[in-house]
């Protein structure tokens, strides 16, 4: 492979990444619409609509390997999603660069509570899942036939570092608890989850980024032993040395708010990950790859670290 690793997107995963493959020594470019990021010395920026093919390609020329790490507001994937991997796609073609896809769980719909696992068929029923779904199998197929070296990496809900408002533990948890509020939560916290560390989600991608056997392959991101939200917030509020309350946003307030805030609307059919155990088994990326996850407490740890430094506030 040439040695240039082209990230497409500079929000909380992509700078992980950024991170990680600086960290590596490698040449990094990293791609977003304003061409300004907060990346260490040494990577390039570059201004680019992904979703345009011609533009896509040219920020990414001389690419050994692309990543896309790129997701529109939720209430938009359905118009904004599928150009943008059009558009990466079509510029690891032209290339001749692996396309390394960044991606959650949502195209597997509801399993009623058996663990995710890479060979779990993929069943969505939400408008999300089903954006999900259609770009993931137009991904296999470009695989089986050929004509893309792609590999994805799948991570269940993501915290860490940057993950703010888009982390279901971020603003609304890790922020929330820092102003000294509730933690506020979208159901119940009694369930079984499995949540995917920043840190984690980008050694992953680097992982399946710079092999060359594992061409077609799927993997999810390394996941700590799955806990309940209401234990993980026990390790929040032993970190902050106070006990942080629990508030829980009924459903029909959920609706409610999101006919104002489209985005946060969108959260209501993502419900039943949060109903029932939801468990993103990580066994495969653990053996093949041979990684493992960040224990929770000290993902949680360096996650509270970064908020109190950066001074995210809950909304």
């Amino acid at each position: 492979m040439n040695d240039l690793h082209v990230v497409f997107g500079t929000g909380a995963i992509g700078l992980a990444l950024i991170d990680e493959l600086n960290t590596m020594r490698l040449r990094v470019r990293a791609v977003n619409r304003s061409g300004r990021a907060d990346v260490p010395d040494g990577v390039e920026v570059v201004a680019a609509d992904a979703s345009d093919a011609e533009t896509a390609a040219k920020a990414a020329t001389g690419a050994g390997v692309v990543y896309q790490c790129l997701s529109p507001p939720y209430h938009q994937w359905a118009r904004l999603f599928p150009p943008i991997q059009d558009g990466v796609v079509h510029a690891a073609r032209l290339t001749k660069a692996r396309y390394v896809s960044f991606e959650n769980t949502y195209m597997y719909g509801d399993t009623h509570g058996v663990p995710v696992t890479e060979a779990t068929p993929l069943r969505a029923q939400t408008r999300k899942g089903k954006v999900r779904l259609v770009m993931a199998e137009q991904l296999r197929d470009f695989a089986e036939k050929g004509d893309l070296d792609v590999v994805t990496a799948r991570a269940s809900d993501y915290f860490g570092p940057r993950g703010t408002a888009q982390s279901p533990l971020g603003d609304l948890v890790i922020g929330a608890a820092l102003a000294g509020k509730p933690a506020r939560l979208i159901a119940g916290p009694d369930q079984p989850h499995s949540y995917s560390f920043t840190g984690d989600v980008a050694r992953c991608l680097a992982a399946v980024g710079t092999r060359e056997d594992v061409a077609g392959e799927i993997f999810h991101v390394p996941n700590a032993p799955a806990r309940t939200t209401r234990e993980v917030i026990a390790m929040i509020s032993e970190d902050l040395g106070r006990v942080v309350k629990i508030s829980v946003t009924p459903r029909l307030l959920l609706r409610a708010i999101g006919l104002f805030n489209p985005t946060l609307g969108e959260l209501d059919e993502m419900r039943y990950e949060f109903t029932q155990p939801f468990v993103v088994d990580s066994t495969k990326a653990e053996s093949r790859l041979g990684l493992s996850a960040t224990p929770l407490d000290d993902a949680v740890s360096q996650t509270i670290s970064w908020f109190r430094h950066h001074s995210s506030s809950a909304k």
